[in-house]
């Protein structure tokens, strides 16, 4: 079983909110490929990296999480292409992990 993680700006490179269907079909998308997710949208995550020596970038993010049997990478390296260009993003992070139901 495969635990992933897509973590989704809430808003664009140029700092423009991005509309709520952005994130309702790849809601829809996930569900009707994988038959659920968690989605953590109620108090949005703050992301914070260092672009240079100088500057911090901000980005405010919700995750959706996917439990599958199996880990298709080639799909999700498709898929998160299609985020990218969705969510006028240089770059979606899209993370896995093995876990084990208890």
């Amino acid at each position: 079983m495969h635990l992933i993680q897509i973590l989704l700006p809430l808003y664009d490179n140029a700092g423009a909110e991005l509309p709520a269907e952005l994130f309702e079909r790849t809601r829809q998308e996930l569900i009707d490929r994988f038959g659920g997710l968690t989605a953590y949208t109620r108090a949005p995550a703050k992301g914070l990296w260092q672009e240079d020596a100088t500057t911090t970038v901000r980005d405010d993010i919700v995750i959706y999480e996917i439990m599958a049997d199996t880990l298709e990478e080639a799909w999700w390296r498709k898929y998160r292409g299609t985020m990218e260009q969705r969510f006028r993003q240089e770059a979606i992070v899209v993370r896995a992990q093995a876990i084990r139901l208890l």
